[in-house]
């Protein structure tokens, strides 16, 4: 099969079969009028196939963008039980130490 018949196959198997429907009636149509209404049915297809794209390029960065935020509310949950983890062992270290809660370490200098 020729490069050109397998890129018209492809365009027509991306086509919705309303137009392809459409496609048929103009196909039956005179030539006079067929070449009259043609160039605007092929806009038509190409504004459909550009949607497609655009579509679908939409979907795939929606799709990424959930998966970044996935990884952010991981870090950001990881990062929070480090937070608490290292407050708890703080507050253990000032706790068993036999200085007052009212003094800082700028105090002692």
């Amino acid at each position: 099969m020729s490069q050109a018949a397998q890129t018209s196959d492809n365009v027509l198997n991306d086509i919705p079969s309303e137009l392809l429907d459409l496609q048929r009636v103009i196909d039956a149509l005179p030539p006079a009028q067929r070449q009259t209404i043609q160039p605007a049915f092929q806009r038509v297809v190409e504004s459909t196939n550009r949607r497609r794209k655009i579509l679908q390029l939409v979907q795939d960065s929606i799709g990424q963008l959930r998966l970044d935020m996935k990884y952010l509310v991981f870090d950001l949950e990881a990062t929070r039980r480090e937070r608490d983890n290292y407050q708890q062992q703080l507050s253990e270290m000032l706790g068993d130490s036999p200085s007052s809660d009212d003094s800082s370490p700028e105090d002692d200098q």
